[in-house]
């Protein structure tokens, strides 16, 4: 499914979710549909930027002829008080709409900030930060859009794009040399490999078996610094596990390639944001 029909798919559920059978009462029985307003959407608190296209589509779906002007671009760096975008819409639109945008562009600027504080955290290094599958279930693209939108990077979007071996799976096979076997049997080359180690002899497995990444998954720092030693640039490496933003710098500093990051989108604190009407 292309990425924009995803994301209409996700507003129309969460449009039926909040419209329900009736709609709108409180405003319906308040408002006609030919009267017109003015909103603004305000940050109030520091962060980065998240959602604007989305809050565009969602407006889209009540009514194709609101106008829905930025004030900043995704991904910016933002201020407590300043104006991201305005809204130009009936009042039945503004009303209707203003908790699903506000929804999704929270989370995603929620994300967005948490993954640009994560990569600074890596500066001085050529590290990158990954997200991972810990996304709420039906919004992953765009928990994944925010990632990008915070200047971190994407890992696998399912589970169909790359071939992950972690210990479940080694341990169903009997080994990483049999995981790894069974994969390449009818794997398109093209399809990269990356298998999940907890320790230096499994480092040492998975390069004889030539994949594409070894993730040092749950290391005490030393240890993952001897494997980066091991692994000596034959294939990528990715550190994983416990990774707090505390401990992202000294982690990076070891020459990892990446480090991938549940709580970019697992625990995220949205950003603070709202919609009010202008008066003029």
């Amino acid at each position: 499914m292309k990425e924009r029909e995803a994301i209409d798919r996700i507003i129309q559920l969460a449009i039926e979710e909040d419209q329900g059978e009736n709609g709108d009462i409180s405003s319906l029985l308040i408002f006609s549909e030919n009267e017109t307003a003015q909103a603004v959407l305000t940050a109030k608190e520091d962060g980065i930027v998240a959602g604007l296209s989305v809050a565009s589509m969602v407006l889209s779906h009540f009514d194709e002829t609101a106008h829905f002007q930025p004030c900043v671009t995704e991904g910016a760096a933002i201020r407590k008080g300043e104006s991201i975008a305005t809204i130009s819409a009936s009042v039945l639109t503004l009303l209707s709409a203003e908790r699903i945008i506000l929804n999704f562009m929270q989370r995603m600027s929620g994300i967005a900030t948490i993954a640009h504080r994560y990569q600074e955290a890596c500066k001085g290094t050529k590290c990158r930060i990954l997200d991972t599958r810990k996304t709420v279930p039906g919004l992953r693209i765009l928990d994944k859009m925010a990632v990008r939108a915070g200047g971190a990077y994407n890992h696998r979007i399912g589970l169909y794009d790359m071939v992950m071996l972690k210990d479940n799976h080694i341990k169903a096979s009997g080994s990483i040399t049999e995981a790894v076997k069974k994969v390449r049997e009818s794997l398109p080359l093209s399809v990269k490999v990356e298998v999940e180690t907890s320790n230096l002899n499994e480092v040492a497995e998975a390069l004889e078996q030539q994949v594409d990444i070894i993730m040092l998954d749950n290391m005490p720092s030393e240890m993952m610094a001897e494997a980066v030693r091991l692994i000596d640039a034959q294939c990528i490496t990715e550190a994983s596990g416990n990774m707090t933003l505390e401990r992202i710098p000294s982690v990076a500093a070891l020459g990892v390639d990446y480090i991938s990051v549940g709580a970019l989108t697992h625990s995220v604190k949205a950003l603070d944001i709202s919609m009010n009407f202008t008066i003029d």
